[in-house]
């Protein structure tokens, strides 16, 4: 796809945000409500059903007070009043075997049934009333979050590590039209939402605006840049990470208001072409990526008490590597480095258990 195509593509009109049709964060369901309706009610059919063949069976136990005959329809109306627990009294059983049937099978069934039931007007009504009002506080009350938009292979994988690295998942959004993928970021703890990330609703629903940053993953390009585009809309501060497979889309990405554009293609190509120059860089590398490795980088803003002193004399006991200074990056080899000032941002080095300590 040339970056030309995609500029003509993604140009669209400004629009004006007219305030949000409320959508709220949910969780996903494993087995979809109809379903799981579905099978509940069938479960106490099957042993309603199970009691009339067994009464049926049973029949000269039973008597009926008003004329004296057991009939299909009275044992089907004895089972019905008998499973929850009316008790007219005009049938009743009367020989010892019926009235053991009644105690030792026909009582326990009562009991699932009524469970089945009560069961099911908690999950539908009761817990499913409570699970929408509790999402619906916690979206008010968003704010400092991460919003992730697309949970396949690269979201995914960003999501297990924030958590890895101290991230709570309940400050975590994931945001996917597929309920699968959905399930999955439910499974670690993350709010979700089925939505689709190029909607103005969709992204205002998740308090896009209260966010810490915004990673995007569309699985294709087109796709993220046009999520970056709608999400630089309406949150114009909040920093954005997007994720682009094609090289000629990284600057259009930069255009779109990404602040970090990742291609892990070139970085796969890095990572490739380093292991030519010695066999464990690579894997210094993916250490360095990752918090279960021996160190990890970290980015922070710089402390009061290191303000005057050199990058090689961290408070931290990290080793500095980079500092950014009003959107200048400074090595830890250049004369600048040799004295941090207030508002620098330092990148270092740090051992994996100090992180632990």
């Amino acid at each position: 796809m040339r970056g030309t195509h995609l500029s003509r593509r993604f140009a669209r009109p400004q629009r004006t945000y007219r305030g949000p049709r409320f959508q709220p964060l949910r969780r996903a369901l494993r087995v979809p409500v109809w379903a799981d309706l579905g099978i509940r009610v069938g479960a106490a059919l099957a042993l309603v059903f199970i009691v009339v063949l067994i009464h049926w069976w049973d029949r000269e136990g039973l008597v009926d007070n008003l004329d004296g005959e057991v009939s299909f329809l009275d044992v089907v109306y004895f089972t019905m009043i008998s499973i929850t627990t009316t008790g007219f009294g005009d049938i009743a059983p009367i020989s010892d075997r019926a009235r053991l049937v009644e105690a030792v099978i026909v009582t326990p069934i009562r009991f699932i049934v009524i469970f089945i039931f009560v069961g099911a007007a908690y999950d539908f009504i009761i817990r499913r009333s409570w699970e929408k009002w509790r999402m619906a506080r916690i979206q008010e009350k968003l704010s400092g979050h991460v919003v992730v938009l697309g949970f396949g292979v690269s979201g995914s994988e960003a999501v297990a590590e924030l958590i890895e690295r101290g991230t709570d998942p309940r400050h975590i959004v994931v945001m996917d039209t597929s309920e699968e993928r959905l399930a999955e970021a439910e499974a670690l703890g993350c709010n979700v939402m089925a939505a689709d990330a190029t909607r103005d609703d969709s992204l205002m629903a998740v308090r896009i605006t209260e966010a810490e940053t915004v990673l995007v993953s569309a699985g294709r390009d087109d796709a993220s840049i046009l999520i970056v585009l709608t999400v630089r809309h309406l949150a114009p501060e909040v920093p954005i990470t997007v994720v682009v497979r094609a090289a000629d889309n990284e600057l259009l990405a930069h255009q779109a208001g990404a602040n970090n554009v990742i291609n892990p293609v070139r970085f796969t190509g890095l990572l490739l072409a380093g292991s030519v120059q010695g066999m464990h860089i690579a894997d210094y590398m993916a250490d360095l990526a990752s918090v279960t490795g021996r160190v990890h980088l970290v980015e922070r803003p710089v402390l009061p008490e290191e303000i005057g002193k050199p990058l090689d004399r961290l408070a931290t006991g990290g080793r500095g590597l980079r500092v950014y200074r009003n959107g200048a990056a400074l090595g830890f080899w250049e004369t600048e480095a040799g004295a941090l000032q207030a508002g620098d941002v330092v990148v270092e080095i740090r051992p994996t258990a100090e992180k632990d300590a």
